[in-house]
This record gives C-alpha cells, structure tokens and sequence, in this order.
C-alpha cells in the first residue's frame, strides 16, 4: 500500500514557509503568472513514513552547495520511518497509489542524492525532497502520469524526479 501526502511547503515551521513564499513570489514574476501554493511530498509505504528533511545526524546530501554539507544544518536527510511530522496539515491527502510497496522500500538505497535545490543532474530544475519523491514513485512503476499537487498549488523538484528516474 502505498499513500501520498502533500503537505503545504513550511507546515509546521515560519523559515522554511517565508522562504518558500518570497521562491514562489520570484518565479511567478518572472514567469508572469500569480502565486501557487508549494507543496512537499511525503509518503507512507506499508505502515513506513518516507519523507525527506533536514538531516539530523550525518545526513545523506548536502544543501545549496557541496561545501556546505560539511555542516549539519546544510544536509538533508531521506527518513525512513517515524511519523510524517505535519501530516495534520496534509492537503487532499492520502492519495492511494496503485503501487507495490515494497519495491518502493527496495528502492531507497538508490535514490540518487544531489545537491538540494541545485540542478547538478541537469533534469531543468532544482533537486529536491519532491525529486526524491517523485523519483521512488517513478521507478517503482507507479502511473506518475496522473499525480498532481492540489489544485492551485505546484511541487518544485518533481518534474526533477520523473526525468532522472526515466533515465535509470
């Protein structure tokens, strides 16, 4: 069994929101199109939380520059496991996907890992926890084909995901 959740970007937290808003603010300028809403996906496979967020211990990528991951609070983290912290918050949410599960979970050691919110795989755009999301649904052979964020609202990064996995 395998759910999907869209958690509204900074659910639970004011930097990560006021960063995604002042993102998102940017693009649709450029873009010449309103603000959406950013959502991040997490899921839950067989009972097992899978989300991806700040590191809390060594940590599997760095952020924004290779660099930085040589510390902490520059490395993020693939969770396995635990709860999903703002599920309460989730939006059209869970979404059941026709997928196995456990090739979902078999899939883990290889998600590729990155620089978050760079480009270094060349998919045209940044990597992220979308990417790794999207990327784990995409090579598990789940129909990615039909999931959307909520109306109103786009993932960053998932796009990332699907191109990467596609070519695996």
């Amino acid at each position: 069994m395998v759910d999907l959740y869209w958690l509204p970007l900074g659910a639970g937290g004011h930097f990560v929101r006021f960063n995604g808003r002042v993102y998102e603010a940017i693009v649709a300028l450029l873009a010449r199109r309103p603000r959406l809403a950013l959502y991040h996906a997490a899921l839950i496979v067989d009972g097992i939380a899978i989300e991806v967020g700040p590191a809390r211990g060594a940590g599997d990528g760095a952020v924004g520059a290779r660099w930085a991951g040589r510390w902490r609070i520059f490395r993020y983290e693939i969770r396995r496991g635990g709860t999903i912290a703002d599920i309460a918050e989730a939006v059209d949410s869970p979404r059941r996907l026709n997928g196995d599960g456990a090739r979902v979970l078999a899939l883990l050691p290889q998600v590729p890992r990155p620089v978050w919110g760079r480009d270094e795989l060349h998919a045209g755009e940044m990597w992220n926890s979308n990417s790794v999301i999207a990327w784990l649904l995409a090579r598990a052979g789940v129909d990615v084909a039909a999931i959307h964020p909520p109306a109103g609202g786009r993932a960053p990064g998932w796009d990332a995901g699907l191109v990467v996995a596609g070519r695996s």
